[in-house]
């Protein structure tokens, strides 16, 4: 498991030309499906600014590796709207306040949600509904 934050600003590297492309600006996350969708890079070459999840080989503490410069711009052409979920406001679909999201705990491997840590502590990732401009939605806990 990692945290969202801990994923920011860490460098993505290349593991055939051991290069750097760039740094982790943020993570795509899509409510639907409840998972880490893309990698989104500053400093990257313009065809490798988001990387589709699936072509990551591995996410440690110190880098993301892809598995070359080449398949860094290849994936998905589409991906869901990104919005930055830290310090949103966190509602439940019957509109009721949950604090501001502090933090997302995911799957290193997989990009699976496992946990939203909020102002008024935890819930759980397959609770997860929806992420807009205003708010993180989530099933009524």
């Amino acid at each position: 498991m990692m945290l969202v934050s801990q994923a920011h600003g860490l460098p993505v590297i290349t593991a055939e030309e051991a290069e750097q492309l760039g740094r982790v600006s943020g993570l795509t996350v899509d409510p639907r499906t409840r998972s880490v969708v893309c990698v989104r890079l500053s400093g990257a070459p313009k065809h490798a600014t988001t990387i589709a999840w699936d072509l990551i080989e591995g996410v440690g503490r110190s880098a993301v590796v892809v598995r070359s410069l080449a398949s860094a711009g290849l994936g998905r052409d589409e991906f869901p709207t990104h919005h930055e979920v830290l310090g949103k406001r966190v509602l439940t679909e019957a509109g009721t306040e949950h604090g501001t999201l502090k933090d997302i705990a995911f799957d290193t491997a997989t990009g699976h949600i496992h946990t939203l840590y909020t102002a008024l502590g935890e819930i759980s990732g397959n609770h997860l509904l929806g992420i807009g401009e205003y708010a993180v939605v989530v099933r009524g806990t």
